[in-house]
């Protein structure tokens, strides 16, 4: 028996790739990402109760996200295969009033439904909304997340971002 038929070795699938577009969200995305943002807060709430979501939260995301659409001062980007959204990135633009680089492009949020995950939609919604926001002026680009969310830091760290600022919470009595 050779060395090599004691030993197999598993092999282990890879997550294969899904083909993706990546665009501009339009008014007719607006219910369908409002749903995207809801789990993405309630995927917050699983870091740190301080993000508890409210009971109209849908009513909400539908009334931020359409005041998106459009803004000539934020970025609304959807991932979609076939016509399912399966994940977004919404960011704006902010002035630096005290700093160089002056121009700030932020990321509010970004979220890809679990099972498409691990399969570089992530980055590629990330890509495309650097390239956007870039156009739009921006000369930083920063990121949202909660501070427990590792896998998130990660993924932003593996990019090339790094930790810029912390928000600190306190509950007063």
């Amino acid at each position: 028996m050779s060395h090599q038929s004691k030993h197999k070795t598993a092999h282990v699938q890879p997550l294969t790739m899904v083909h993706v577009k990546v665009r501009h969200a339009t008014a007719g995305d607006v219910a369908e990402i409002a749903d995207l943002v809801v789990r993405l807060k309630r995927l917050n709430n699983e870091f740190d109760p301080l993000f508890s979501v409210v009971d109209d939260a849908k009513e909400r995301a539908v009334k931020y996200i359409s005041g998106t659409v459009g803004s000539p001062r934020a970025l609304l980007l959807v991932a979609t295969k076939g016509e399912k959204i399966i994940g977004f990135l919404r960011a704006e633009m902010r002035e630096r009033l005290f700093y160089d680089p002056h121009m700030e492009g932020h990321i509010t949020e970004m979220y890809v439904l679990p099972e498409f995950r691990r399969r570089l939609m992530g980055q590629d919604i990330l890509e495309q909304g650097f390239s956007e926001l870039v156009k739009m002026g921006a000369e930083i680009i920063v990121g949202d997340l909660p501070s427990r969310n590792e896998i998130g830091v990660h993924f932003y760290t593996k990019r090339g971002f790094r930790r810029l600022i912390e928000t600190f919470a306190h509950m007063p009595q």
